[in-house]
């Protein structure tokens, strides 16, 4: 027997540190059957995915890997094929619009299970320059030191 359990979250943890997150979007994703028993397993990576409109309007999400579910038979799934999202209209527009002309990557953040559907949390981002990932990264260094300081101070 295989267990799982009921909370799956898949999240894409390199998205804060290489992203400026801004906007952030709910959606449903339209999968197959073994595709949604895989990821109740946990077996899905979001890193390197993306999502982009196609020639149609529509979001879809490229580049997640949702792994081949261990049982299925000959109709499984690709592992990393397109998948559309659903969304309302006007919050495709402002997203296709934020894509199209400002510059923003919609970046997936999280794939969750929300009343046995599978959603995905993704973000309106802008690139990190090297030196705001640098800046980042002091800024945590000195906020760590000084609790170590206040820690042992309180001692």
């Amino acid at each position: 027997m295989i267990k799982h359990s009921t909370a799956i979250e898949i999240k894409n943890k390199k998205a804060f540190h290489d992203y400026v997150v801004g906007d952030i979007f709910d959606a449903g994703i339209v999968l197959r059957g073994t595709e949604v028993k895989s990821i109740k397993l946990g077996n899905a990576q979001i890193k390197e995915a993306f999502v982009r409109t196609d020639r149609k309007g529509a979001l879809v999400l490229f580049n997640a890997q949702i792994d081949e579910y261990a049982f299925g038979n000959l109709e499984n799934h690709e592992a990393k094929r397109q998948r559309f999202l659903l969304l309302h209209r006007r919050e495709i527009r402002k997203i296709r619009n934020a894509i199209e002309r400002e510059g923003f990557s919609a970046i997936p953040l999280k794939m969750y299970i929300s009343h046995g559907l599978v959603k995905i949390q993704f973000a309106l981002c802008k690139g990190k320059k090297l030196y705001d990932k640098r800046q980042n990264l002091r800024k945590r260094t000195e906020m760590r030191e000084t609790e170590r300081f206040l820690a042992h101070r309180n001692r």
